[in-house]
């Protein structure tokens, strides 16, 4: 019989030291031969991402040795950190930001020399004895990082410019006969879901790119993952329908391979994203989103075939394939993070490596609906809504379930439904969580990710606001306990949300913007003209700026409000965070400032994970008056 405890106050066994000791992030996953790669992101060592392989005899191992960290800070989110080729694995060492070169059975010896430069998204052009990929140059700290496509000597040596003049530079690709490259730029103010475009280059003897032809793309055109087939075939992902979708570069024209209303691509935040790849020259492996919702499929470019191969899986990245199999990373409400392997004959599933060790019993797991709800205008919002789930406990009769929103960072990213035991760690205790798709999320086509052109700060909050409204009106959660939880620009949502609106009670910003202005001064060159579709044109209309930073409209703030900020971010610099608290201190409003040493945008430490989600819940229960069942270290709350 389950015992009657207050909402959020449910003894559970997700606690945060499980979170943090048996989760791992599972990126970029490479198939060499008969191996399997992928990189291993790891708070127990401090954040360290660690190349992983797993033999075709299933022996799984660390490649990159201890003092190493495989993470590139181009773009400053990195990704595409590293590549394998006949079990030599190449990658970027986070400290020195140097390539690397490890053969097997060896460390890895520097390929390039010191200095400020950064790598990422690589290929080997073997009959050149060289690498191509993307080059960040900070040598010259009087202007803004320059971008462009190089070579590197296998043997190591300074990079040599093959293709330079755009902003931006992504996922160079080489044709299997190695007389061309194709590649995607794009430049300001453009960011790569509004428009790329895509490029094809002829390689002449020497290995430099003579003639060139753009295939695909524009400022109103993004284009994702180009890649060619076994066969020599370009194949690209395109929204020119409205739906990011699949095409081949065919007969000097663009031919769609599956016009769906469905997303084979996603936002590229990271370098050497992937949701495809060949297990046969006509044969495409590729994942899709319908309403937030990921599948996988094989697809007969030859016959024109669409098949869902079943997985279990509701969230898939990171697709890779070669002749007959695929391998990504997937998860299911129900079943977190693995690195998991497809018989594409067969369609037999094998998992090749978990993200977690210790499984939860059941009874404790929340398993998400997906809702539509009415926002502003006319218009509907998507979101998943996960109620109060542990066998061992309900709530008093009459009481509702404090509510906690979840606004996703980005703003142009999506929340998923694989199984997150953040989120389960508040509903196992007894909080209804709403994690909400606002307009401008992904997975819902161009026109959804569109709808926040001009109105980040209105759009996104409206949505979460209605939609906690939506709940509450529904009678599902308390509408005395509406908390509002983000990150990054989840965490500007957030602050925008219980600065201009009255719905919340309290919230939580992670490393969250206050100030717009100082963001557009401080910020890195990838976001730096980012906000100009998203508010305005700076500074021609630096009045709007102004009129949706919360830091200068805390006279209209009237809740508490926890931050969470690391000291090292380079995105949403410190002083964000500072001075929003400084504005609540100086109201006397409730107000905690958690800072972190160490931590850049995003938190990568077991420690300070722990010390935050542990915070955060000690700050709500202070707030919302509920004893908490564990043992937490109190946070500093002033004002309280």
């Amino acid at each position: 019989m389950p015992q009657t405890a207050p909402y959020g106050s449910w003894k559970s066994p997700i606690t945060a030291e499980h979170l943090v000791s048996n989760n791992l992030a599972h990126e970029r996953i490479l198939i060499d031969g008969d191996d399997v790669y992928w990189v291993e992101t790891r708070p127990s060592e401090r954040g360290r991402s660690v190349v992983v392989r797993r033999t075709g005899a299933g022996e799984t191992g660390d490649v990159t040795p201890p003092g190493f960290n495989a993470r590139t800070r181009v773009h400053e989110y990195g990704g595409g950190a590293y590549t394998v080729e006949q079990g030599a694995v190449y990658f970027s060492n986070f400290a020195d930001q140097r390539l690397y070169r490890q053969t097997p059975g060896a460390g890895p010896e520097p390929l390039t020399p010191a200095g400020d430069w950064r790598y990422a998204d690589y290929v080997i052009d073997r009959p050149r004895q060289r690498m191509i990929c993307v080059r960040e140059d900070h040598t010259d700290s009087r202007r803004e990082a320059v971008n462009t496509l190089v070579s590197i000597p296998l043997d190591g040596g300074p990079g040599r410019p093959l293709v330079a003049g755009a902003d931006f530079y992504a996922t160079p690709r080489l044709h299997p006969g190695g007389a061309r490259l194709a590649w995607l730029a794009w430049n300001h103010p453009n960011m790569p879901w509004d428009g790329t475009e895509l490029w094809t280059g002829e390689l002449d003897a020497t290995g430099r790119i003579g003639e060139c032809r753009k295939v695909a793309g524009g400022r109103e055109e993004s284009i994702f993952q180009p890649a060619w087939s076994p066969a020599g075939v370009l194949h690209f992902v395109s929204d020119r329908s409205g739906w990011w979708n699949l095409y081949r570069w065919h007969a000097g024209r663009a031919e769609p391979l599956c016009e769906m209303e469905a997303e084979f691509g996603v936002p590229q935040w990271g370098l050497g994203m992937s949701t495809y790849g060949f297990a046969a020259p006509d044969l495409v492996v590729c994942a899709y989103a319908q309403r937030g919702i990921w599948k996988l499929a094989a697809l007969d470019t030859a016959r024109g075939r669409f098949d869902a191969i079943e997985t279990g899986c509701s969230d898939i990245s990171c697709v890779a394939a070669t002749t007959g199999r695929a391998v990504f990373r997937g998860a299911s409400p129900t079943a977190g993070p693995a690195v998991v392997g497809v018989d594409v004959g067969s369609r037999g599933v094998a998992v090749l490596g978990r993200a977690a060790t210790a499984a939860v019993a059941p009874g404790y797991i929340s398993v998400p609906e997906a809702i539509a709800f009415p926002s502003t205008n006319g218009l509907s919002a998507h979101a998943f809504l996960y109620r109060p789930s542990n066998r061992a406990y309900a709530g008093p009769p009459g009481e509702k379930p404090p509510l906690l929103v979840k606004s996703h960072g980005g703003p142009t990213a999506a929340a998923t439904i694989g199984l997150s035991m953040a989120t389960q760690y508040w509903t196992s205790r007894g909080f209804a969580v709403l994690d909400v798709n606002y307009g401008g999320s992904s997975g819902y086509g161009r026109d959804y990710r569109q709808r926040l052109a001009g109105a980040w700060g209105i759009v996104d909050v409206d949505d979460c606001v209605n939609g906690a409204r939506y709940l509450a009106d529904r009678g599902d959660v308390d509408d005395r306990r509406l908390a509002i939880d983000g990150g990054s620009a989840g965490g500007y949502t957030t602050l925008c949300a219980l600065t201009f609106r009255d719905t919340f009670s309290a919230g939580a910003s992670y490393y969250g913007v206050s100030d717009l202005e100082a963001l557009a001064r401080d910020t890195h060159k990838f976001e730096s003209r980012y906000l100009d579709g998203l508010i305005a044109p700076y500074p021609d209309e630096r009045d709007v700026w102004v009129e949706r930073s919360p830091i200068h409209h805390t006279d209209r703030l009237s809740c508490p409000v926890i931050l969470f900020q690391g000291l090292e971010d380079k995105i949403v610099p410190p002083n964000q965070a500072e001075m929003m608290a400084g504005a609540l201190r100086a109201k006397g409003l409730p107000v905690a400032l958690v800072l972190y040493e160490g931590e850049q945008h995003g938190f990568r430490r077991a420690e300070n994970i722990r010390r935050s989600l542990e915070g955060e819940l000690y700050f709500y229960s202070r707030v919302f008056g509920f004893p908490v069942a564990d043992p937490i270290e109190p946070l500093p709350i002033e004002n309280l």
